[in-house]
């Protein structure tokens, strides 16, 4: 790559976090649901409408205009939509949730990351919200963190879910565990998917979480055939089960961690018995990939400290270190996901050796 070129990527890196802002915040104003509203609009209409200097509406809707996302015409001076105007709703909710956690999680504790890689901690977490542990654990005492982080997740769960259970087989009187199930979203997805009168299904986690997860149970009418176990995945995983579920927490982890997880879940296992697993990976051709370029700075610096999708290819062979024999490992195509997507998903389905 030539240095002009080089440069030209440095300009990419600087620029991301003000275009990002800008986009956001015509949103958050209320510009682009003015715009819906009437049509079309002034700097001047439009800073009535949202409670803003008309300098400053024009200042923001340059990048919008620049990026065909809003029209402008020079003669009378009015602002319209354009490419925005031909999102479908469904498609601009979940851009907007992606973008809502990506301010409120990503970019504020992104400040933090050279120390958060130094210290193996998110350090973000603790400069802004005083709080010291992982994302995950946060989410419990900050609503703020929650409300933005569930509403991306649960547009991903509705997205990804069907897809990983369309390409997984489980025997209709398995005995399934779902591992680190949370508070048993997961086992329910995982029954009504799956379902029938002899599955049952197991959400094992934190005990801690066992009150929400049987009322969430009751709430959906399957606390017959969905259980829950508490216990820590690092120690010691139930044993007994026919299938494993590993959904979106392998990727939280290293290398050692993910190891540990993987050999516990093989002790789980009956002979013969099968783990599937759900999660984003890199792409085989890294270069390729939109992951590689939001995913290292949420892990290390935003969430864990720690982690990161890995290739299909190294998640497969850090199976068979464990154990398992692959049989199937495969990934979302692209041109069947939207084209917001920041990451592919994978599945690999592995067996236990008799």
């Amino acid at each position: 790559m030539t240095g002009e070129r080089t440069l030209e990527r440095f300009r990419e890196y600087l620029v991301g976090p003000a275009r990002f802002m800008n986009v956001l915040a015509c949103f958050e104003l209320g510009i682009v649901d003015a715009l819906h509203l009437i049509g079309s609009g002034t700097a001047d209409e439009l800073g009535k409408e949202v409670d803003a200097a008309p300098e400053a509406i024009e200042q923001l809707m340059q990048l919008l205009v620049k990026d065909d996302l809003v029209a402008y015409d020079e003669e009378s001076g009015h602002y319209s939509l354009a490419g925005l105007d031909a999102l479908a709703d469904d498609d601009l909710q979940r851009v907007l949730a992606i973008m809502n956690m990506v301010k409120m999680v990503v970019l504020r504790q992104s400040f933090h990351l050279t120390e958060s890689v130094r210290r193996g901690t998110p350090v973000g977490l603790e400069k802004i919200y005083g709080y010291r542990g992982n994302l995950y654990g946060a989410l419990a005492e900050h609503e703020e963190l929650r409300r933005s982080w569930s509403a991306m997740m649960d547009a991903v769960t509705a997205h990804i879910d069907p897809w990983f259970f369309d390409n997984i087989d489980m025997a209709a009187d398995a005995r399934v565990l779902d591992l680190a199930g949370n508070t048993g979203l997961g086992a329910i997805l995982a029954y009504r998917a799956k379902g029938s009168r002899d599955l049952r299904v197991t959400t094992f986690d934190l005990p801690e979480k066992e009150a929400e997860c049987l009322r969430n149970f009751a709430a959906h009418g399957v606390e017959e055939h969905c259980s829950f176990i508490g216990g820590d995945v690092f120690l010691e995983v139930p044993q007994g089960f026919d299938v494993v579920l590993i959904k979106h927490f392998l990727d939280m982890f290293d290398k050692p961690q993910v190891m540990q997880i993987l050999r516990n879940t093989y002790q789980a296992l009956n002979a013969g018995g099968q783990v599937n697993i759900l999660g984003p990976v890199y792409s085989e051709d890294i270069k390729s990939s939109c992951a590689v370029d939001f995913f290292p700075t949420y892990f290390l610096g935003c969430s864990m400290g720690q982690g990161g999708p890995q290739k299909l290819s190294t998640y497969a062979r850090w199976l068979e270190e464990a154990g398992f024999t692959v049989t199937k490992a495969v990934s979302q195509e692209p041109a069947e996901m939207p084209a917001d997507a920041l990451v592919a998903h994978g599945i690999l389905c592995a067996t236990k050796n008799r």
